[in-house]
């Protein structure tokens, strides 16, 4: 994707606040040349790094939120009183409703019970029925429920996305008759960091040796690029060689023009690898 594109998207969601649902219409019908899923894909990224960089100052004023959501269910409003409360101070529905549970099982703690740990506010989240508090439990799962951008729903999304799309390599793979270990193989035999696929033979992009391909269902942008690089990229290097990457909803162009030698990136299967054939000495070309 041109920087230029890149940017003006980038400008347009940061001047809007509201729920993903109000806003990827918008989105579609300012760009429609770029696809929807990459679209999507951008506001979710954007927006998940506003709600690390801005939800702990939340945290400060938890009580006259929490203070708020008390004394709205006991006038009788109607049901949604989180999620307008989301709305009106730009926080994820999902993020407001951990925070009120959280404070709601500070306040209302009894001997003997479950200490409020996150792992068991967690748990509480992905189940509301284990709330005890009716009026809270259903207005904690209308949050999660409408929440497209974060908490348990989204993220089975985007693990289900991320398959889909592994599943989807896989295949590319297998139909070229080209031999290959998976991560579940690899984590198997000890290796804690592991590409999508590993090659059992290499083979060439462009005159890039190949070694592995990771498969990634997202926009590549520079800030989830970098990070990547840093935390996975360069341990499958260091390991294994040389690899490609594949943004499956595409990338800012600058990712291309970086002088990593490590990697190269793609937003799909590329069409001209060039295979080893065990019987010749040169290798032939192959599109795919």
């Amino acid at each position: 994707m041109k920087v230029e594109v890149y940017n003006e998207i980038l400008k347009e969601i940061k001047s809007f606040s509201g729920s993903g649902r109000k806003y990827t219409k918008h989105l579609q019908d300012k760009f429609p040349s770029v696809s929807d899923l990459t679209l999507a894909s951008i506001y979710s990224l954007e927006y998940q790094r506003k709600m690390k960089r801005t939800h702990q100052k939340f945290y400060n004023i938890i009580e006259e939120l929490y203070d708020r959501y008390t004394s709205a269910i006991e006038a009788g409003e109607d049901v949604g009183v989180m999620l307008r409360l989301a709305e009106e101070i730009d926080l994820s529905p999902a993020l407001l409703a951990r925070m009120i549970l959280e404070k709601f099982y500070e306040k209302h703690s009894e001997e003997g019970a479950e200490p409020a740990t996150k792992s068991f506010l967690t748990k509480l989240m992905k189940d509301t029925t284990l709330i005890k508090d009716k009026d809270l439990a259903y207005e904690i799962y209308l949050c999660v429920v409408y929440d497209d951008q974060y908490g348990a729903i989204t993220d089975c999304v985007k693990h289900s996305l991320g398959q889909e799309y592994e599943f989807r390599l896989q295949r590319m793979v297998k139909d070229l008759n080209i031999p290959f270990r998976d991560e579940e193989h690899l984590r198997r035999h000890g290796y804690d960091k592991t590409p999508d696929i590993k090659l059992e033979i290499p083979f060439a992009v462009d005159g890039f040796v190949v070694n592995w391909i990771e498969s990634k269902a997202l926009f590549g942008d520079e800030e989830g690029h970098n990070t990547y690089f840093k935390d996975q990229y360069l341990s499958y290097w260091n390991r294994f060689g040389p690899g490609l990457v594949i943004y499956w909803l595409g990338f800012i162009e600058t990712l291309e023009l970086r002088t990593e030698k490590c990697i190269i990136i793609r937003e799909d299967f590329p069409t001209n690898i060039t295979l080893m054939d065990p019987t010749s000495i040169e290798p032939h070309p192959v599109t795919v």
